[in-house]
This record gives structure tokens, sequence and C-alpha cells, in this order.
């Protein structure tokens, strides 16, 4: 691994790599600040399937299918379209409900390509903390990505940016309205209230550090990293600019 984000993006992997995405994996994405990004790039990219375990705003533009259905792993099992999104119901015009957690349990049994999950919402912002009933992790998964933005370091801890900033207050010891650091991101994104809420034991830990669109971001970025690669459960973190063609920033 490199901590070196500045490599040019010839050098570095893919993204499924970089995250070190197995063949069969189920892979959630926790956070704020490209979660779904994320998910779908990826889904994209390895012909997955997506799915959610809380609300989801409408995705059709983002896979082949979408199959709303109470049988989802028999969707997945008999449509051979593919990104397939699987969603059990449309609850108002904009968005999508999520399974319960162990439905998503198997539907990645019913199907042998990667199956990506949406497991909590953060309302569009680039940096939050779990309210009491989130995350919805599936106990089968094989992969988590805490998400934020690096783009928050530096922002006032509130609302505008933060969602549920007096709970990332409780968990980084940072004021509501103070100035956000590097390590107030890390902070967040390695404590057990915060990205690591309610991970399975047996399951990789892999930070994704989005937005990182400059050299000034980059090196943001690294500082939140080094931090970061310090918990035991953290396989590795991934710098990454979802919007370019090649999102791959850098990874430590």
């Amino acid at each position: 691994m490199t901590d070196d984000p500045s490599e040019t993006p010839a050098s570095l992997p893919t993204l499924a790599d970089a995250l070190g995405i197995g063949p069969d994996d189920l892979v959630c994405a926790v956070g704020a600040g490209g979660k779904k990004s994320l998910l779908y790039r990826l889904a994209r990219d390895l012909d997955g399937v997506v799915t959610s375990t809380v609300r989801i705003p409408i995705f059709d533009d983002e896979v082949a299918e979408v199959v709303v259905t109470d049988t989802p792993e028999t969707a997945v099992a008999e449509t051979r379209t593919r990104p397939l999104g699987v969603v059990p119901e449309r609850e108002r015009p904009d968005r999508y409900r999520g399974y319960d957690p162990a439905t998503v349990d198997r539907i990645a049994r019913a199907t042998d390509d990667v199956v990506f999950v949406k497991a909590d919402g953060a309302r569009s912002r680039w940096l939050k903390a779990p309210g009491e009933n989130e995350p919805r992790l599936p106990d089968a998964a094989d992969l988590v990505c805490p998400v934020a933005s690096v783009r928050v370091v530096g922002e006032p801890l509130s609302d505008e940016r933060v969602h549920r900033p007096e709970l990332v207050s409780d968990v980084s010891g940072t004021a509501v309205g103070d100035a956000i650091s590097a390590w107030d991101v890390a902070a967040v994104l390695s404590n057990d209230r915060g990205g690591m809420k309610g991970v399975p034991e047996t399951a990789r830990v892999v930070p994704v550090l989005n937005m990182v669109d400059d050299e000034r971001l980059a090196e943001t970025a690294g500082e939140i990293a080094r931090w970061l690669c310090e918990h035991p459960r953290v396989d590795r973190v991934v710098a990454t600019a979802l919007d370019a063609d090649d999102p791959v920033v850098g990874f430590y």
C-alpha cells in the first residue's frame, strides 16, 4: 500500500481492488459523504447487486434494472440483468424502503455476485454519527466501509454539513459550532459509537475518505488515514474522488 495519494491514477489499483473486495462479498457502506456513489460505482464496475436495509432514494438510473419484490432471493437468482437493484417497495415517489438485515443475508446467499448494501442514512451530509437504531448491518457482512467527505474538515460542526452534530460532538469531543479537524473525522470513523458501530466481528473494515479533489484535500486525507490505520480493526484506508474517471486517489 502507499501513503502517497499524489501518485498518478495509472499506478493505483481499481476501486474494487483498493477496497479488497472478493468475488462474492457482501459489502456495506455506512457514514456520509459518498455512500451511494461508492455503492453504485462498484455495482457497475463489478456487475453486482444493490440493495438497502434503510430508505434509499430512487436509483433506477444507476443500475440496469430495479426489481421491487418481497422475494429478493428469487429475483436475484432468476434475473440475469446486472447490475441489478432489489428493493421491497416504493415508499413514495422519490424513495424505496429497505429490507431487514436478515433478508439481505439471504440475498447474499442466493447469488455468487457481490452484493452492495446501503446500511444507514445521512441526508446528503459529509459526516455523521449513527442514531440509536443505526446502522442496520447484516450479520454476514464481509466488508464494511465507513465513509466521510474530507471536505468537512474546517467546516463548523453544525447540521449544515453534519448529520446529528450533537452525536458527532459526543464522539469527538469537539463542541457544536467549532471547526471540525482531521482528527475529529478519524475519531468518528473509528469509534464504536461512530463508523465502527455494530460491525460484525468477522467483517473487514475499510474506511473511505471521499471528495479528495485536489492536493490540499489529499494531504487532509493522508492525515486522517494515518490515525485510522492505528485502529486494530482497520484493514486499510482508501481515498477517493468518486466523481472522477479514476476514482482511487490513494490508499494506505
